[in-house]
């Protein structure tokens, strides 16, 4: 059985900066793509980055580029999302998904962990 796991979050005020892990088990693709998703309350849930750990290939939404950073560390099982000078409008709960399906990071990813809530105070 696959389990995802977020954590990290909190509260935290604007500017200033978190990081959040995620941690699969039961996954048994040597490579594979993670996405991190958010979704704040009354909004629709809206992806913030993905990462392919078969050749290192970032992304991120727009709202997040040069504040948020996706890495992993492979041995361990955990994806990290850091995430820097944070805003108001960052307060979400935030999910973290793994696939195995090459280029495969959108809602419908296979695993979904249940999140983890970050609330930023202005």
């Amino acid at each position: 059985e696959v389990q995802v796991v977020e954590s990290g979050g909190g509260l935290v005020q604007a500017g200033g900066s978190l990081r959040l892990s995620c941690t699969f088990s039961g996954f048994t693709f040597d490579d594979y793509e993670i996405g991190w998703f958010r979704q704040a309350p009354g909004k629709e849930r809206e992806g913030v980055s993905c990462l392919s750990t078969s050749d290192g290939r970032t992304s991120y939404a727009d709202s997040v580029k040069g504040r948020f950073s996706i890495s992993s560390d492979n041995a361990k099982k955990t994806v990290y999302l850091q995430m820097h000078s944070l805003k108001p409008e960052d307060t979400a709960l935030y999910y973290c998904a793994v696939d195995g399906r090459p280029g495969k990071c959108d809602y419908d990813m296979a695993f979904w962990g249940k999140g983890t809530l970050v609330t930023v105070s202005s």
